[in-house]
């Protein structure tokens, strides 16, 4: 224990006093949270839907420009039907007015004079000239409403209809009250597809780093050293547990600084992010413990296949097999989500190798018992220690051996003569 001690000081160490590490830590934490005070400072109503508090110039309305004067619209009716008190209403903050025809209409906007203009040729068909269409253009689907709502006033009015009964009948308010006996999967879905993410790349990025680490001392020959003043084992506890805790603090400061970022400017938000960052505090829980569980496993696993090799470069073919598996199971399982009470998931969340992102993603989202959640930790757990012994036979093999990188199955038969 000593010996496991004085390594994971020294890894730990190595994390905290490494000027990147902790660089990418406040960096990633301060623009995460930044991003999240944006709505005080920055008019971001047209995407939050809420006016600025603090900071900003106030909200501006649909159809008004940057500096509050209203866009104007400019069309032709060779119809007759169009209304502009109807089309005011339809397109909030911007003027309208009637072009003399289709020539000084089109000179118009090609001067940028104009916003946009219309051309009505007829009952049900209309000409959209627009200087540089945007992506979040959407002026022809509201025209598009304008011109159904004055065909229908249009054909209400020649056959002597109530067009107001008319639309109250097709429009009759329905009234629903949800009864949600157990969970919401809907609502769930995305924080739990974010959750996802995260261990994957908690696996991926540090599990990479502990790879990386076990390598480099035996390409510059310090493991020799190592060696005969430790034991393998302590050596690979002590690497996998500091990376563990390395990745679980820069992991932790980020998302400690957006989430409470988050809850600082909910309001101001109008809680349109709270499918991402307003987590259940059963499913956090959950998380935390197969999430790191997940982690723990193939981190002994990434620190194996580090010792395996005696050149960095040669780490991309070590690891690959295991990358497979991680990525399969990333992917699986995304899939999966929509499916979360399906018998594959329900396989998955007992597996050593899933059910770090299949079981919490069953009590966010799907039906789970007790009992499912004890037998899948404790078997997650069972796995860790045997993913650790086997991880440590491994290192303990493949320290002092150099040269090419060892195959994991001539790995594995020489640790059978060995036993």
């Amino acid at each position: 224990m000593k010996r496991f001690m004085i390594v994971l000081k020294y890894e730990l160490k190595e994390y905290f006093t490494n000027k990147v590490f902790m660089g990418i830590t406040v960096v990633l934490a301060v623009l995460g949270a930044a991003a999240l005070f944006l709505p005080r400072f920055v008019d971001m109503s047209d995407f939050t839907g809420v006016q600025v508090t603090g900071g900003g110039s106030g909200e501006e309305t649909d159809g008004e420009s940057g500096d509050g004067e209203e866009s104007l619209y400019l069309y032709v009716d060779q119809a007759g039907i169009l209304q502009e008190e109807a089309l005011g209403g339809m397109f909030p903050g911007a003027l309208w007015q009637e072009a003399e025809d289709v020539d000084a209409l089109r000179a118009a906007v090609e001067a940028q004079e104009a916003e946009a203009g219309f051309v009505v040729t007829g009952a049900t068909q209309y000409e959209y000239y627009v200087y540089n269409k945007a992506m979040t253009d959407r002026n022809t689907a509201v025209f598009d409403q304008a011109m159904k709502l004055f065909y229908r006033m249009e054909q209400s009015r020649q056959k002597g209809w109530d067009l107001a009964e008319i639309d109250a009948m097709y429009d009759v308010p329905i009234t629903v009250t949800e009864q949600i006996l157990n969970k919401d999967s809907g609502s769930n879905y995305w924080y739990c597809y974010m959750l996802v993410i995260i261990v994957f790349m908690l696996i991926v990025y540090y599990g990479q780093m502990i790879a990386v680490s076990v390598t480099n001392e035996k390409s510059n020959r310090a493991i020799e050293v190592l060696v005969t003043s430790t034991s393998p084992n302590s050596l690979l506890f002590g690497k996998v547990i500091a990376g563990a805790m390395g990745g679980v603090f820069q992991m932790g400061v980020v998302l400690g600084a957006v989430l409470l970022a988050y809850q600082a400017n909910r309001e101001q938000w109008g809680g349109m992010l709270d499918m991402f960052l307003h987590v259940p505090g059963e499913v956090l829980l959950a998380f935390t413990f197969f999430g790191l569980g997940g982690y723990l496993f193939y981190a002994f696993l990434y620190g194996a296949m580090g010792a395996l090799v005696s050149k960095t470069e040669d780490i991309s073919k070590s690891v690959s097999g295991l990358m497979v598996v991680v990525m399969g199971v990333y992917f699986f399982s995304l899939f999966q989500l929509m499916n979360i009470d399906g018998p594959v998931i329900k396989v998955l969340s007992f597996l050593p190798i899933s059910s770090y992102s299949t079981m919490f993603a069953r009590v966010a989202m799907g039906s789970v018992a007790a009992w499912e959640i004890v037998v899948s930790f404790l078997i997650l757990a069972a796995s860790i220690a045997g993913a650790g012994v086997l991880g440590a036979k491994l290192y303990r093999m493949g320290t002092l051996r150099y040269g090419n990188p060892i195959k994991i199955g001539t790995a594995l038969k020489d640790m059978r003569k060995n036993d």
